[in-house]
């Protein structure tokens, strides 16, 4: 069988969560749904970190949460309780096993190994061609970033997020598990807006995390290297090293969703739904996907449902400011933090807040580079 009523390119964090949306929805269960990846995820390859406010739909699986966030720098340092937020982290591999443990019970859903190498949009269908196979579809859900026209493009700023973490052990109880460290700016910047991201789950484990948000990737070994010189700035020696991860995630506003088409619609990374001034994906893939199933149900073209907000143009300009001034980032959210409660700095990243609570936080940071950016980009 080749046609399916739905097909999702990418089983990875948001092509599953759509999988795992739809097939909890009564609406879906005579619609046949494939799921097309090189192979099925059960490994822990991520981790992701959100904060919400109350107990959520992904709390079974959820390591360990934060009442408390630190952020440091030379100019300035915090530690603020931020309830009724929790700051919690997912490793990849419960998520995984909490979707395919249902997906699994669903008799209309499928999972097949294919190396997918292109999607295109016939007349009413689409069609996704595989190494060795051609699958048509109503209504194709893609997660996978075919090419990089927004790299070519430079209308849109951008830049990485990008990291390695190293999952460390001690063997005495060292660290304090009550707080994670949201950004810690006293790492040499070196031109660019580099910080340390620390999340202690265990009294004697925790992820190092080494996160740049600039134009070019370094070397591994000078994460490695940034890594271990943090370590022993805090006197932390006697460690192994139990797990590692390494990612980069594109922050820009290039407008992705403009590749969407009637019958295919692009998702995730691929979709524009990474935050992108700070490269958060989780919780807008959380909220999209939910949006996404009841846009399906209306039967409506794909092209329609993304819409632009008043937050896409906010991060467009703090982008600005930091493709053309990489190295005042930790000036910037120093600013944040000192004069903007943790609380309301979450919710405005959430992309909750008034336009009143917009300015807030906005004039609290320091004004002479976003109003030369505003200017820069209306003139």
């Amino acid at each position: 069988m080749n046609y399916y009523d739905y097909i999702i390119v990418g089983g990875g964090a948001s092509g599953l969560m759509m999988a795992y949306r739809m097939s909890k929805d009564t609406f879906f269960d005579d619609k046949t749904i494939l799921i097309l990846d090189k192979e099925k995820k059960t490994l822990n390859d991520r981790t992701w970190c959100y904060w919400e406010d109350k107990n959520d739909e992904w709390n079974d699986v959820v390591t360990i949460s934060w009442d408390t966030i630190i952020f440091k720098s030379d100019v300035y340092k915090t530690e603020q309780a931020i309830t009724p937020y929790q700051y919690k982290m997912i490793q990849s591999k419960d998520f995984y096993l909490k979707i395919w443990n249902h997906l699994e019970q669903k008799t209309n859903v499928t999972f097949q190994s294919k190396n997918v190498t292109s999607i295109r949009q016939l007349k009413g269908e689409a069609e996704v061609i595989t190494s060795n196979q051609v699958f048509k579809t109503k209504k194709l859900i893609n997660s996978i970033l075919f090419n990089n026209e927004y790299r070519k493009q430079t209308k849109y700023p951008v830049l990485q997020q990008h990291f390695v973490g190293f999952f460390i052990k001690t063997k005495e109880d060292i660290f304090d598990d009550s707080a994670a460290t949201f950004m810690d700016f006293t790492v040499a910047q070196n031109g660019n807006t580099r910080f340390m991201y620390i999340l202690p789950y265990k009294k004697n484990e925790a992820l190092f995390e080494y996160t740049l948000f600039s134009e070019d990737l370094l070397k591994y070994d000078e994460y490695k290297l940034a890594i271990e010189e943090y370590l022993e700035s805090k006197n932390i020696t006697d460690y192994e090293i139990v797990d590692k991860e390494q990612g980069s995630i594109p922050m820009t506003c290039y407008k992705f969703w403009e590749q969407n088409s009637e019958n295919i619609i692009n998702i995730g990374t691929a979709g524009g739904w990474s935050k992108a001034s700070t490269g958060f994906t989780f919780k807008n893939t959380t909220k999209k996907t939910a949006k996404l199933v009841v846009y399906l149900k209306q039967n409506k073209s794909l092209e329609c449902f993304h819409k632009i907000n008043k937050f896409w143009f906010y991060d467009l300009l703090l982008l600005d400011i930091l493709q053309e001034k990489n190295h005042v980032g930790a000036v910037l959210f120093s600013d944040l933090f000192k004069r903007t409660p943790s609380k309301r700095i979450l919710k405005f990243l959430d992309e909750e807040t008034s336009l009143f609570e917009d300015l807030q936080v906005i004039l609290k940071m320091p004004p002479k580079n976003f109003i030369r950016a505003i200017f820069k980009r209306i003139f």
